[in-house]
């Protein structure tokens, strides 16, 4: 039988967390490179020497970084509060009180600020420290889904004995980061916890969805916001641009997406303004290339990379012309400078978010950012270029490297439905009597028989 806790696949789950806690001692008491520890997931063995860095107790609790008459303040000040009706609906349906599970949403430092769920489970977990206000990043506590998520930033399961502080063997849990829909700049950290049902993977499946869903209420109250706003912004001074982000992936218009940063003076507070607006096909392609090649590029490699030819320098011109137009009334910042063709200011895309989160191994959540190919029906070669090195960065990265949960996820996308080569990976890595396998044996044959 195979067991998420072991890097070995050949033992049951009773011996795996034998396994598990021998090697943690081991590790604890100072050998740290005992064989032992090659039985432990290597996700797990990275967080625990993290630990042991971090001179986290083996059976400490967690400081209370935020006490009790602060908690409410800081509740109302996060930009979590709003949501935390939706995380009760997706997370905790029914009798919250009767959940079996404790459901936590936690600030980007890891302090737990909601702490809500089973009655039972609340109580017990509350003699480990799982109680709002108290800091549960890997600094304070070692090793656990809400720490360990937020040091990763990506969605983990720690299953009972992979905990750091053998207070928390007991539980297992899930938890995912949740991040600002626009900025990607870390909110916080929603966790799973209870016993093994709390580390299945449907339960990952549901926090990272739930991860997503709050992000996406978040970005949906702030347009509405500022729908709200505009006349009102329309008629204060513009401020400098503080980020900018150019959405490129799938679709053919892009979004320009510009915040700045207030100003403060004489006791007096200008809160910053956010622009987002669609810009046209041949823009996007423009923008994209400067974004791409923050170094510059002369007119003749320009107009090779949007128009595929070096001699359209007229054409080039009179279209960077029209651009700086439209870029001086909502984007000042990004109108491109000449000789060579180049960006003054930073330009972001989501293109290259998702090849960051792929980096970082945060192969989930690049998935879930990862809308669609880039500007999918631009002709220019530039952008063709980029959007393979895209998509191959993405199936490079997921093929090597990636759970069987997230290639499944990966294979009913647009960009994998047709890739016979992942059906395949998918196929071999499923367990034998795994329902999933005859739906992909008749997408292999389909494939193979065109």
């Amino acid at each position: 039988m195979s067991t998420p806790w072991s890097s070995r696949r050949e033992v049951s789950p009773e011996t795996s967390r034998l396994l598990i806690e021998r090697a943690h001692e081991e590790l604890v008491a100072g050998n740290a490179a005992d064989q032992r520890l090659l039985d432990v997931r290597p996700m797990v063995r990275d967080s625990w020497r993290r630990s042991l860095e971090s001179l986290v107790g083996a059976e400490g609790l967690p400081p209370l970084d935020v006490h009790a008459n602060e908690i409410e303040a800081y509740r109302r000040a996060h930009p979590l509060a709003d949501v935390m009706e939706m995380v009760r609906a997706l997370l905790l349906p029914g009798d919250p009180a009767e959940s079996g599970v404790v459901v936590a949403v936690g600030d980007a430092a890891g302090r737990l600020l909601w702490v809500e769920g089973d009655r039972h489970i609340r109580a017990l977990t509350g003699e480990m420290g799982f109680v709002a206000g108290a800091n549960w990043s890997e600094e304070a506590v070692g090793t656990s889904a809400p720490g360990t998520a937020l040091a990763l930033d990506r969605s983990v399961q720690i299953h009972g004995a992979e905990h750091y502080n053998r207070l928390v063997q007991p539980w297992s849990c899930t938890a995912a980061p949740v991040h600002d829909p626009e900025t990607r700049r870390l909110l916080g950290v929603i966790d799973v916890t209870g016993g093994s049902e709390a580390a299945a993977p449907q339960a990952q499946l549901l926090v990272d969805a739930t991860a997503r869903a709050v992000e996406g209420e978040l970005l949906v109250a702030r347009l509405r916001k500022r729908s709200a706003e505009a006349p009102a912004r329309k008629r204060s001074r513009r401020m400098p641009a503080a980020r900018a982000t150019l959405r490129v992936l799938g679709r053919d218009r892009a979004m320009l997406e510009v915040s700045s940063e207030g100003t403060q003076s004489e006791g007096t507070r200008t809160e910053g303004t956010e622009t987002i607006f669609e810009i046209g096909a041949r823009h996007a392609e423009l923008l994209l290339m400067l974004a791409v090649h923050r170094q510059g590029l002369s007119a003749e490699r320009l107009s090779e990379l949007v128009y595929g030819e070096v001699d359209a320098g007229s054409t080039l011109r009179a279209e960077m012309v029209r651009m700086r137009k439209v870029l001086e009334r909502s984007a000042p910042a990004l109108v491109p400078q000449s000789r060579p063709y180049r960006l003054g200011f930073e330009l972001e895309t989501d293109a290259h978010q998702v090849v960051s989160l792929l980096d970082r191994g945060a192969h989930r959540v690049a998935l879930a950012a990862y809308r669609g190919e880039v500007l999918p029906h631009s002709t220019a070669p530039g952008v063709e270029e980029f959007r393979e090195s895209v998509q191959s960065a993405l199936r490079e990265a997921l093929m090597s490297e990636a759970s069987i949960d997230v290639l499944l996820a990966f294979a009913d996308t647009e960009s994998g439905s047709d890739d016979i080569d992942l059906l395949q990976l998918c196929l071999t890595m499923l367990p034998p009597r795994s329902p999933r396998r005859a739906g992909l044996v008749t997408r292999i044959e389909r494939l193979a028989s065109r």
